[in-house]
């Protein structure tokens, strides 16, 4: 599609920071994982980087917005700082048990139909890395291609995965 970009996704916990169990609370837990390279060779095909994630915790009061805040802050500079734009973060700040029913919380598409809104994104050259079955399921409603990795895993083991 002609004028449109592209865009890879990224869940956040056990993708660019290190998982601790359900949900990262404090900022001084809040571990970034080193996938600058991997990251910098997408940035340079011409993707945007935009961060799709659940937080859930925020509705059981685990932790505040703007903690979350910090924690985004502290991720866009060290990644910046080696030369990594993380363009934008989406976040569901919904628990089911807590808020209800909601169309962002993965596995539902919401987060990534807005950023799809957002950027003009064509789904179809876009992707969504992520650890969980669920991340793959809202990959799949929002049209764009899901890539499975293990928690941890360095993405250089998947960049050549993307075009």
């Amino acid at each position: 599609m002609q004028g449109k970009n592209k865009a890879v996704f990224l869940d956040r916990d056990g993708v660019l920071n290190r998982e601790l169990g359900d949900y990262v609370c404090r900022f001084e837990d809040f571990e970034v994982l080193d996938n600058f390279q991997a990251l910098k060779i997408l940035q340079d095909k011409g993707y945007l980087l935009l961060v799709a994630t659940n937080q859930g915790g925020l509705a059981k009061g685990w932790y505040t917005e703007d903690e979350l805040g910090k924690m985004h802050c502290h991720l866009k500079k060290v990644y910046g700082d080696r030369g990594v734009t993380i363009t934008d973060f989406y976040y569901c700040p919904h628990h089911p048990d807590h808020t209800g029913d909601c169309d962002c919380r993965k596995p539902k598409p919401g987060l990534l139909l807005r950023g799809i809104a957002d950027y003009n994104l064509d789904p179809e050259s876009s992707y969504f890395i992520g650890d969980r079955e669920r991340d793959m399921e809202a990959a799949a409603g929002a049209g764009v291609k899901g890539i499975l990795i293990d928690s941890d895993q360095p993405l250089m083991e998947v960049v050549s995965l993307i075009d």
